[in-house]
């Protein structure tokens, strides 16, 4: 083989690994972005272990609490928290890091006042 035919092969496998690289950044880029918590805009979006979550103000409820009763035992966990921290939960929910009955609740409690709630409870 010439060189010129091993330098073409190396720039041809070059490109190919960087557009490789490039594609698999793009795709996980984008399934980082679906998976990541919504933003104070509120849009509902999907954890990591498929709960729906939504960050909004303490004031405002997620879309998936305002049915029936569910909008009562929501803002009892805004309201009453830390009364729910010291409560345990029985659903098997501690394999995803929940520690208490608020977690089914209230996923983060943000230092601008916003609360990223989660469907768990809901569902």
């Amino acid at each position: 083989m010439s060189r010129r035919t091993v330098r073409d092969r190396r720039q041809t496998m070059n490109r190919r690994a960087l557009l490789y690289g490039a594609g698999a950044t793009a795709v996980a880029g984008l399934a980082a972005w679906q998976l990541w918590p919504a933003g104070a805009g509120g849009r509902v979006a999907t954890d990591a272990i498929g709960d729906k979550v939504q960050r909004l103000p303490a004031s405002d409820l997620p879309e998936f609490a305002r049915g029936g009763d569910t909008h009562r035992l929501y803002r009892y966990a805004v309201e009453h928290g830390e009364d729910l921290r010291y409560m345990p939960c029985f659903c098997g929910c501690y394999r995803f890091g929940h520690q208490n009955n608020r977690d089914c609740y209230i996923k983060t409690t943000h230092g601008d006042g916003t609360l990223t709630f989660t469907s768990h409870a809901a569902t």
